[in-house]
C-alpha cells in the first residue's frame, strides 16, 4: 500500500508537465497523510484538465455516509475494475494525484522508512479514482480519492511488495479519457521500471504525521539503501 507521500515542486512545474488550466498556490509538503487534502487533476466533458483538491480517502458510492464506512486510501490494480467499492469510480471517475515521491516502510523487524522518487526528482502523477464526499463543508474538498497500487518493481520489492501506479505524462491522457477501453486502462496499471526511480532511506521522523519538513529526506545519519529483492 501507499500511506504517505510528498509534493514539493512548484505549481508552475506541475502545470507545465500535465496541462491543467488553473495555477494553484501550493506549499511544499513533505509528509502528506490519509484524510488530508491532496493536489489532483480531473478531465471535464470538454476534455479540459482541471486542478482540484481531493481528500485522501474514498467513500464508496453505495455507502450511506462516511460515518458508517471508513475511507479507503488505496485500491488494488488487480481488482479495481470489479470490486464494488471501486468499480463505478474506475469506470467513470478517474483522476491523477500529484507527488514527487512516496514513502514506504521496510517489511520485517526493521521498520526503516524509504522514499522512492524519479531519477530527476521531477513531479509525477499517481493513478487514482474519486467519489463525491458526503457532508462536506464550505472550503473543504468535495471529492475523496484512492491511489491505485500494483506489484512492486524489483527495486521497490527490496522494501515492500506493493507500490502505487505512477503514470508518465503521456499516459495521463488515456487514463483520464472516458473513451479508453477497460483493457487499455488496466494495461496502464503496471509498476514504473526500476531504472526510472531512486530508493533512499529517510528519517524515522516521517512516522509522525506532525513532522513535515525537508529534513525528513536525510537530516540524520541513515543506513544504506537495501539490496534488490532482499525482502526481509
Amino acid at each position: 500500500m501507499c500511506g504517505r507521500f510528498l509534493l514539493t515542486a512548484p505549481s508552475e512545474a506541475i502545470q507545465r508537465l500535465f496541462g491543467f488550466i488553473e495555477l494553484p498556490n501550493l506549499e511544499p509538503r513533505y509528509n502528506i497523510a490519509p484524510s488530508q487534502a491532496v493536489a489532483a487533476m480531473i478531465r471535464d466533458a470538454a476534455a479540459e484538465r482541471h486542478f482540484v483538491w481531493l481528500r485522501w480517502g474514498l467513500v464508496p458510492s453505495w455507502s450511506k455516509g462516511e460515518r458508517t464506512t471508513a475511507p479507503l486510501i488505496n485500491a488494488r490494480a488487480e481488482t479495481v475494475a470489479e470490486k464494488p467499492s471501486f468499480r463505478a469510480a474506475f469506470a467513470e471517475r478517474r483522476c491523477v494525484v500529484f507527488a514527487d515521491g512516496f514513502y514506504e516502510w521496510r517489511q520485517g523487524g526493521n521498520r526503516q522508512p524509504y522514499c522512492l522518487r524519479l531519477m530527476d526528482t521531477s513531479p509525477f502523477a499517481f493513478a487514482a479514482i474519486w467519489e463525491p464526499l458526503p457532508g462536506t463543508g464550505a472550503g473543504e474538498p468535495e471529492r475523496g480519492g484512492a491511489l491505485i497500487t500494483t506489484q512492486a518493481n524489483a527495486k521497490m520489492a527490496a522494501v515492500h511488495h506493493r507500490m502505487p501506479v505512477i503514470l508518465t505524462p503521456e499516459q495521463v491522457g488515456p487514463w483520464l479519457d472516458p473513451a479508453t477501453t477497460r483493457d487499455d486502462l488496466l494495461a496502464l496499471l503496471t509498476p514504473l521500471p526500476e531504472a526510472a526511480v531512486t530508493l533512499t532511506p529517510v528519517s524515522k521522523r516521517v512516522n509522525s504525521v506532525r513532522e513535515d519538513d525537508a529534513g525528513l529526506l536525510g537530516e540524520e545519519e541513515l543506513p544504506a539503501a537495501p539490496a534488490q529483492l532482499d525482502l526481509f
